[in-house]
């Protein structure tokens, strides 16, 4: 079983940038595609983007290219998403999610674990 707990989430300012972190428990933390997802208020939980097990390919939407980087360090069993130029679009509660596997899945539904959430909001 895997346990993920998010962290770093909290109030940023317009154009500014914020480090989510999701610590995993367990012993196989590199068999496991991790990804982020976001809802915001009214809305789907929506992808952010994912990470293969080695960290080696990575998938971002097109919302948050070239702004938000997710990245995993296996030895400590936790992956990141590194947020820049945050937009007003961006604040949601962000969650970590793991699936069993090789393949970058898009669709929450494909994640068996997730983590709890972390807010964050955008100040203007």
């Amino acid at each position: 079983q895997v346990q993920l707990v998010e962290s770093g989430g909290g109030l940023v300012q317009a154009g500014g940038s914020l480090r989510l972190s999701c610590a995993a428990s367990g012993r196989t933390f590199s068999s496991y595609v991790m990804a982020w997802f976001r809802q915001a208020p009214g809305n789907e939980r929506d992808f952010v983007a994912a990470i293969s097990r080695s960290g080696s390919s990575t998938d971002h939407t097109d919302s948050v290219k070239g702004r938000f980087a997710i990245s995993r360090d296996n030895a400590k069993n936790t992956v990141y998403l590194q947020m820049n130029s945050l937009k007003p679009e961006d604040p949601a509660v962000y969650y970590c999610a793991a699936v069993y596997g090789t393949s970058l899945y898009r669709r929450a539904d494909e994640y068996t674990y997730w983590g709890q959430g972390t807010q964050v909001t955008v100040s203007s």
